[in-house]
Order: structure tokens, then C-alpha cells, then sequence
């Protein structure tokens, strides 16, 4: 399974991408998409909304399970994923890549640092 070293991660299974301009991009990681199975929906109508860090923001529903997903830090929902509504298989193809879920807006950038780098995130899961 492949980590990307330039993201954080949560111990929630969570990925976010600083864009560098005060946004980040955020998905689910390589092994949560493993561990769900097949995904066949993803759920998420938090547009436009604040959501505190560790909140849910969505849910991501399996053929076996319905995960709740949990926002990484502090954040404005800007943008969802419009090409998971017809291909929900993209998270479990391509977890860092087409399979992201959502753009926000940090709101609170000091707690990028209480995130997980990639080694770290290996810890956890190892």
C-alpha cells in the first residue's frame, strides 16, 4: 500500500493535501478504502458548512458497512467530489488521486501539525 509522503493523516483513516493557498483537499487513505471493500456510495451534503476537526463530515458506505468520515481540522466545505456520485468506485481505484472527497477552506491551520505524517500514519495501522 502506498502513503503519500507529501499529506497528513488522521488516525480516523484520513488524508488531507495542503493546497497551499489556504485550502486543503481530503480523502480516505489507500488503507481504509481496503479495509471498507467495495464502495458504493458516498454521502456527503456538508457544502458550504463549518465543520470542527474530528467531526463527521460524510459518511462512505460499503457493500458490507457505512463509515462515518471525520474532518481533519477545522474547515469550510467548498467544494465536493461531483464524479462520485456516478463512479463511488473512484475512492477504492484511486484513494489519493480521482477518489478525493472534498475541498475546504482551514480555518484553523495550527492543527496541520496535530496530524499525522506518512511514517506515523504507518504506525498506527501496522
Amino acid at each position: 500500500m502506498s502513503y503519500p509522503s507529501e499529506l497528513k493523516y488522521t488516525k480516523d483513516h484520513e488524508w488531507l493535501r495542503d493546497n497551499g493557498d489556504g485550502t486543503a483537499t481530503i480523502g480516505i487513505t489507500e488503507f481504509a478504502q481496503s479495509e471498507l471493500g467495495d464502495i458504493v456510495y458516498v454521502d456527503i451534503d456538508t457544502i458550504g458548512e463549518t465543520i470542527d476537526q474530528d467531526a463527521t463530515f460524510g459518511t462512505v458506505e460499503a457493500v458490507k458497512t457505512v463509515s462515518d468520515l471525520f474532518m481533519p481540522v477545522d474547515a469550510e466545505v467548498l467544494e465536493i467530489n461531483p464524479a462520485l456520485d456516478a463512479n463511488p468506485e473512484l475512492v477504492n481505484e484511486d484513494p489519493y488521486g480521482e477518489g478525493w472527497m472534498v475541498k475546504v477552506k482551514i480555518l484553523d491551520a495550527s492543527q496541520l501539525a496535530s496530524l499525522l505524517d506518512a511514517d506515523g500514519y504507518q504506525e498506527i495501522i501496522a
